[in-house]
């Protein structure tokens, strides 16, 4: 694993990366495909896996061939979305760890498509909520992932330059969002034998690798305080 050392800042993706929400989100989009009379597996993930609610809408609609449903479909993705994150979430297998050992050594942050009602939502859920100096949401940017904003704009707020920040994300959406933010990128898939287009892959953020990297890699920025 090559990862840089000397790092202004590290951004993190929230769902499917930090918390465990992809399973509310592929419950919901589960009960959506059944009732338009379609099965829900790892090619109906891929179209709808990284983007915003209204891109999961439209990408929807297309595939059931009602191109104008997109709002409808979002709309009912966020209602049963938010009923299962109301059940809770669990932090993914070594977030937290990893999140804890930067904090404190560098500015962290992060910057996810989803609504910002959900990712405070999952953070709180996953006991994250209080550790980032940072978390922006779809909202916060009018070109969300795919395109660089989210990422720049998470860098922006650190006083970081991208080009000496770490990414790390679980789709395909996320990494090119973050690759045309100049970050370096970490990949953690999501869904099995998906690959995706990072300068580091890794199975998950229990790598023993990833583990000494975030103990020695330093910074030349004050990491700053949690958000409120």
């Amino acid at each position: 694993m090559t990862l840089p050392n000397h790092v202004d800042a590290v951004v993190f993706d929230c769902d499917g990366l930090l918390v465990d929400t992809e399973t509310c989100w592929t419950r919901a989009e589960t009960r959506i495909f059944a009732e338009h009379g379609h099965e829900f597996g790892l090619e109906q993930k891929e179209i709808v896996i990284g983007g915003t609610l209204e891109a999961a809408g439209r990408a929807m609609a297309g595939y059931f061939g009602r191109p104008g449903d997109g709002p409808l479909l979002a709309a009912q993705l966020y209602g049963l979305v938010a009923a299962e994150l109301a059940a809770g979430a669990d932090a993914l297998p070594g977030a937290r760890d990893l999140v804890l050992s930067l904090r404190g050594r560098v500015p962290i942050a992060v910057a996810s498509n989803s609504p910002r009602a959900f990712v405070r939502t999952a953070l709180r859920s996953a006991g994250l909520d209080d550790l980032f100096t940072r978390v922006l949401a779809a909202e916060d940017v009018t070109h969300p992932k795919p395109a660089p904003d989210l990422y720049l704009a998470a860098c922006t707020g650190l006083g970081a330059d991208p080009r000496r920040s770490v990414a790390f994300e679980d789709s395909r959406t996320g990494v090119a969002s973050a690759r045309a933010a100049g970050l370096h990128v970490v990949g953690i898939p999501s869904l099995p034998g998906v690959d995706l287009d990072a300068h580091t892959v890794l199975g998950s953020l229990t790598a023993p690798a990833l583990a000494s990297w975030a103990e020695t890699v330093t910074t030349r920025l004050p990491a700053g305080p949690p958000a409120p």
